[in-house]
């Protein structure tokens, strides 16, 4: 047994790296006698294996397939983990941000990105010292080049997702093999984002558009995605973030170096709107991550996580955890679908009421019965809608948890509403490239009455403010508003606003005066109609719901026929600031970062634990 083995062996003790799965006669470099780097990078169709391989490590349930994109992102202003909080080892303690560090929700993916980072490093070594790297044909060269930037941005995402949850992390960059020490301390995570920031720049260069190579599709990296994620980590890197030397929420003084890096990729991307664009319809977007059939021609989806396979290493429970509600019984489950994560009541109140078509495909309203009939669903119990199993080929004789829905990575819309915010930051205000951006976004929101739009503001901090109240709306239960908001420094006050909010709604005062303490309905068909259309035919008492939700109902007892369902009624105390149902009471800057895993610091005790933990 060689040195170079021993090492490795004692990595993989130290970062606890996980059973290979599918591609593991490719990817067994736990054993170099068994499989050497010449034989899994001697071809090209071996090379794309250990790729594969890489890739592996973005899904399942401690990937992007449960964990990473329904717990981790939880709560903002939009969602947060359904239930009631008990204690911090149990999933909603990260929703609370009050995680401790024995939570397995939270050592499990920590596991697993490392596991990834430990494939991506073998794979970023070896592939330069191939011989088809080298001396192949020049088809075999672009090729290898390709995988090869491919796998340095494979690293950047896992360490992105590292980066904005724990902060200054243990960074290793070298091939298992090379690693001298496994024992090694918090990095700054400036010089992580710096190393990954210029990684993508390497790969944006080795890999093509996506027109250029249409078999990727959305589900691996091709130039638009690379560029699009410098972009993201660019503004993460300039964003704010929860320091434990300063015990504060700090910003760099070289900030504004990062939002012209996140400026000129998305220019970049916007100018190739062959490759990416905006879907014309905005659920469009969400039904293509449920099915092989497409419906996003436009290549809006610029990056998503494949789920395949049903099993908990490589496919997802989104839709089954994180989706609407379809009740055991009905046409489309034969157990509960849906209901882990739910929209904070006011979220529904953001949108415009009769315009915005993003509502209705975001937030769940309803419910679909034991009778597979649509019913209204109380103000906290309102769900993720943007995932939905009657989306997908699974019926209700499928006792499958996972639906083989994709997670969405990164988006178009992102890209220009990325671009209008960096314009706005570098400028002092908005350019009239940056305000067609936003306008661009809202415009599609608003199919129908592109020309009542909001009325846009010109001046930096109206404009900002414009970009904040957009991205809450457009990628409510993707996973990106509570990392936006730390990154502003806006996490605490947007709580603060949303405890306010629901305390004027639970008294019907204020913005919410006029809505309905109580509403009435009669169970509707669920028709599978566009989003807009299945709302508007729940069987409201006094009219559809963009009536019956914003006015006090007429009703003085239950009509006949009729079910009553709490509304305002439905927000207590409770939900606003107790310890089990309220709005994160225990937040405080410090926690914008979760707890290292204790069994983590036991495997390297060299990792100083984040501060209020």
């Amino acid at each position: 047994m060689n040195k170079a083995y021993l090492k490795y062996k004692l990595l993989v003790v130290m970062l606890g790296v996980m059973a290979f799965t599918s591609c593991k006669k490719y990817l067994d470099v736990t054993s170099p006698s068994t499989t050497s780097p010449e034989s899994a990078f001697g071809s090209t169709s071996n090379t794309n294996a250990v790729l594969i391989g890489v890739y592996n490590k973005l899904c399942g349930d401690n990937g992007y397939g449960n964990r990473l994109s329904a717990l981790f992102p939880q709560m903002a202003d939009d969602f947060r983990t359904s239930g009631n909080f008990t204690n911090g080892s149990d999933r909603r303690g990260i929703s609370m941000y009050a995680a401790t560090p024995d939570n397995s929700d939270l050592y499990n993916p920590w596991l697993q990105l490392y596991s990834g980072i430990s494939r991506a490093n073998y794979a970023i070594k070896y592939i330069p010292l191939s011989q088809l790297y080298t001396n192949g044909s020049d088809a075999e060269k672009t090729e290898m080049k390709r995988y090869y930037g491919e796998a340095l941005a494979l690293r950047a995402q896992f360490y992105a997702e590292l980066l904005r949850n724990w902060g200054d992390v243990p960074a290793y960059f070298d091939a298992p093999t090379d690693v001298e020490d496994a024992y090694i301390p918090n990095v700054n995570r400036d010089e992580t984002y710096n190393r990954i920031i210029a990684d993508l720049k390497i790969a944006e260069d080795l890999v093509p558009w996506r027109s250029e190579l249409p078999s990727y599709g959305d589900f691996r990296f091709t130039k638009g995605a690379v560029k699009g994620l410098r972009a993201r980590i660019a503004l993460a890197r300039g964003g704010y973030a929860f320091r434990t030397t300063e015990n504060a929420m700090v910003r760099r003084a070289d900030y504004l170096d990062f939002y012209k890096i996140a400026k000129e990729e998305c220019l970049d991307i916007m100018n190739h709107r062959g490759d990416h664009s905006l879907n014309p319809v905005f659920e469009n977007v969400f039904k293509t991550l449920h099915t092989t059939t497409r419906y996003d021609d436009a290549h809006e989806l610029m990056l998503e996580v494949g789920a395949f396979g049903t099993n908990a290493s490589t496919d997802s429970k989104i839709g089954y955890y994180d989706g609407l509600v379809f009740a055991a019984g009905s046409s489309y489950a034969s157990q509960q679908a849906g209901g882990g994560v739910n929209a904070i009541p006011t979220y529904f109140y953001e949108f415009d009421q009769t315009k915005d078509c993003r509502r209705d495909v975001t937030i769940g309203t309803y419910q679909i019965n034991a009778s597979t009939l649509k019913i209204p669903v109380l103000p906290t119990s309102q769900t993720n809608s943007k995932f939905r199993k009657s989306w997908t080929a699974f019926n209700n004789a499928s006792t499958s948890q996972n639906f083989s829905i994709n997670w969405p990575i990164l988006r178009f819309a992102d890209v220009l509403l990325m671009y209008a915010e960096a314009d706005n930051e570098i400028n002092g205000a908005p350019s009239t490239a940056a305000i067609s951006a936003l306008q661009e976004v809202q415009k599609r929101a608003y199919l129908g009455f592109e020309t009542q739009i909001p009325a846009v503001a010109t001046d930096k901090d109206g404009f900002f403010n414009a970009i904040v109240k957009e991205r809450l709306l457009e990628f409510g239960g993707e996973g990106i508003r509570k990392f936006d908001l730390i990154r502003w420094n806006l996490l605490q006050t947007k709580l603060e606003e949303t405890r306010t909010k629901l305390r004027l709604f639970m008294t019907n005062t204020g913005a919410f005066a006029s809505v309905p303490k109580t509403v009435y309905y009669i169970a509707s068909a669920y028709n599978l109609s566009p989003s807009v259309t299945e709302v508007a035919t729940i069987n409201f008492y006094g009219g559809n719901a963009n009536t019956a939700l914003f006015q006090p109902t007429t009703a003085t007892s239950t009509p006949t026929g009729y079910t009553s369902l709490a509304w305002s009624t439905n927000i207590t105390e409770d939900v606003i600031t107790s310890a089990a149902k309220g709005v994160a009471p225990g937040y405080v800057p410090a926690k914008s970062l979760f707890p290292f895993p204790a069994t983590a610091i036991i495997q390297n005790p060299k990792i100083k634990q984040n501060s209020s933990y």
